[in-house]
């Protein structure tokens, strides 16, 4: 049994590796900004201070994990209104991922699994999945800012014996699902016509569940000490087969539309949204041969059964 701090334990990703860690045996403690929404089982720890400013001093006596995993981050959204994007990025998903990190220094953890995200990489392939080497091209505030604190979270675990493990997910999916993917989900249980019966492109995806796993992994596996790992699914499917196993879980079929890829860019050029566009017809493939071979990592559900329990979850909510 390990002791792992887990930020962010209530949100859509927290909640599920808690879940998992708990099932594990682990102990368990959430630091959240705000009481309740922790599985059943795991130690609720709020701090509500911005960024974690005076997270080292307002950390609870007598608790010394094992490891830290940090998920808490200011999120990727489409339509950023912030005046300054990039410096809102950074005071969460830097600074603040350093003040959790010099923190658990000081109460003896050892190691720190940061979770990252394929943005910090890039926002599309160029013909072959996506590896851990490859050379860095994030292309907004968002990706920018992880990156930055990927390669200062490193540097500080050189300057200190931290063990920073990083883990990079492409789109997560599952229960409680939101953004993105949930409209996805919306379109098809109300029959709207999608123009995507023509995209080809593939991108990977992770279900919620197979992510807790490879965190937990990750957490807890002397192997994984100090690499960055790539998680997916292992399946990739074009948007459009996407939108059709979705429809065959919710029974309601989508209804695709055979609309040229070229017709949806210049839509997206003449509405502003190309970024948008992109994220829906290009190609996102990761390479998750790393984790697999260094950890012996599989994904335990495969995404068929991720799309089904992400279906069931919609579907009881309607």
């Amino acid at each position: 049994m390990s002791r792992i701090v887990v930020t962010g334990a209530n949100g859509f990703v927290g909640r599920a590796l808690c879940r998992a860690l708990v099932e594990g045996g682990h102990n368990v403690t959430g630091l959240v900004r705000h009481a309740g929404g922790c599985v059943s089982g795991v130690h609720e720890w709020i701090d509500a201070s911005k960024d974690f400013t005076g997270l080292a001093s307002a950390w609870p006596q007598g608790l010394n994990p094992e490891c830290v995993v940090h998920l808490a981050a200011r999120v990727h959204v489409l339509r950023d209104d912030a005046t300054d994007p990039d410096a809102a990025f950074r005071a969460t998903n830097i600074e603040g991922a350093l003040r959790v990190a010099e923190a658990a220094v000081r109460n003896r953890a050892r190691r720190f699994v940061f979770v990252s995200s394929i943005k910090a990489v890039a926002e599309a392939d160029s013909g072959r999945a996506l590896r851990e080497d490859d050379p860095p091209a994030p292309q907004d505030a968002y990706g920018r800012s992880k990156f930055a604190a990927e390669e200062a979270l490193v540097r500080y675990g050189d300057e200190t014996g931290l063990d920073v493990v990083i883990v990079r997910p492409p789109l997560v999916y599952g229960p409680e699902v939101r953004a993105n993917f949930l409209r996805l989900l919306d379109g098809v249980w109300k029959g709207v016509p999608l123009p995507l019966g023509l995209v080809g492109a593939r991108r990977s995806l992770v279900y919620a569940g197979n992510l807790a796993d490879a965190l937990m992994r990750c957490a807890t596996d002397p192997r994984a000490a100090r690499t960055c790992f790539h998680v997916a699914d292992g399946d990739d499917l074009t948007v459009a087969d996407l939108a059709r196993a979705l429809g065959e879980h919710l029974q309601k079929p989508a209804r695709l539309l055979p609309v040229p890829v070229s017709w949806l860019r210049a839509a997206g050029r003449l509405t502003g949204r190309s970024s948008h566009v992109d994220r829906l017809i290009g190609s996102l493939q990761v390479d998750t041969s790393r984790i697999r071979t260094v950890l012996g990592w599989q994904p335990p559900f495969s995404i068929d059964e991720g799309l089904a329990a992400t279906a069931r979850w919609y579907r009881s909510t309607h």
